[in-house]
């Protein structure tokens, strides 16, 4: 299935935002329900923990504001994950319902690949959210992956998510966290990725090497789902290949019998 890239007709899709509470921050779930906004309608929105437990005070308010509904999980046994066994199997029950677009998966745990993975197998979009740390498998299990860092209120949210990336880079010699080979959305020095960009649009361009713009964003998205423009600094795609004038051309085209205008990219 494609993505669809914060396209308005997207709207009449609808998600199920699934929360895993032990895994994320209330201090991001506005700007986060604004980004799950892109891409359709969140109709279902739940989030799981132990809301018994102090660490989860965070969530109270937040809870009441956006109207997510609270799934109490009690911890059975020390060291074991309840939270994450009751997201799955409700996200399994609410997948053979067939009422939904997608999913919303936010977490940073890598124990949601495999779902991530089965609600792909029944066709369905599936966005994760999460912070830096998550494990390749589980971003690269989703269409989309969008780092928790750039939602926050702060204004310097992307440059905190490249710092961090640097410093994990000059700690390992070139590699991320223990495990964690860099991607190719990532292995630039500190800057854009300039061949992965270049190779991505000439995969999706014409035979005279122009791209639109939103096939190109497909393009980039599939083949590394963490891939974010505001990484770098850009709110969107469209100044990202506006503004790197040396790496590439860019064309506006009118659209046939409309008024609307196309971005059209090809590489210099």
């Amino acid at each position: 299935m494609s993505l669809p890239l914060a396209d308005a007709s997207s709207q009449s899709t609808h998600l199920a935002v699934l929360i895993d509470a032990d895994n994320a921050q209330a201090a991001v779930i506005e700007p986060l329900l604004a980004e799950v906004a892109k891409y359709g309608e969140a109709t279902v929105k739940r989030i799981y923990g132990d809301f018994t437990a102090p660490t989860s005070a965070q969530w109270k308010k937040a809870l009441n504001k956006h109207a997510i509904k609270p799934v109490q999980q009690f911890a059975y046994t020390t060291g074991k994950n309840a939270t994450d066994s009751t997201l799955i199997i409700d996200a399994m029950d609410l997948l053979y319902t067939g009422r939904f677009g997608g999913f919303c998966l936010v977490s940073s745990d890598s124990d949601f690949t495999g779902l991530a993975l089965r609600i792909k197998e029944e066709g369905l979009i599936v966005l994760g959210f999460g912070e830096r740390k998550t494990p390749d498998a589980f971003r690269n299990a989703c269409h989309k992956f969008i780092f928790t860092e750039l939602l926050r209120p702060d204004a310097d949210a992307a440059t905190k998510v490249s710092a961090d990336r640097d410093s994990a880079r000059r700690k390992s010699g070139g590699k991320g966290k223990k495990g964690h080979q860099e991607s190719p959305a990532e292995s630039t020095d500190g800057g854009l990725p300039k061949t992965f960009l270049i190779d991505t649009l000439n995969a999706a361009s014409d035979e005279d090497g122009w791209a639109d713009l939103a096939t190109y964003g497909n393009y980039l998205t599939k083949l590394q789902p963490d891939f974010d423009p505001r990484l770098y600094g850009y709110r969107k795609l469209s100044a990202l290949v506006q503004a790197q004038s040396t790496l590439f051309e860019v064309e506006q085209r009118q659209l046939p019998g409309s008024s609307q205008a196309q971005y059209f990219v090809r590489a210099r």
